[in-house]
């Protein structure tokens, strides 16, 4: 469905694409940090463990977001167009 000229739909996969990327990047930001504690680099496995916690919340963000995007389309005046 197409709302005020955006694709609502293909939005909504791109933003799942974004997450994605980021649960990828975590995983290697995790993977990481234990591989950094075990060689006893406990600054940088606590520095990653710091990034792996700000992309857990890069990823709350992103399905606030896509909530967000269901009640604008909603709440959105204008020309809608939906595929038949």
């Amino acid at each position: 469905m197409c709302t005020n000229g955006v694709n609502t739909g293909q939005f909504e996969q791109m933003i799942d694409q974004i997450d994605d990327h980021i649960k990828l990047e975590r995983r290697w930001t995790h993977t990481l940090a234990h591989m950094a504690e075990d060689a006893q680099l406990a600054t940088v496995g606590e520095k990653l463990h710091a990034a792996q916690a700000a992309l857990d919340e890069v990823r709350a963000i992103l399905a606030d977001a896509k909530d967000a995007l269901e009640d604008d389309a909603e709440s959105v005046s204008g020309v809608s167009v939906n595929l038949v």
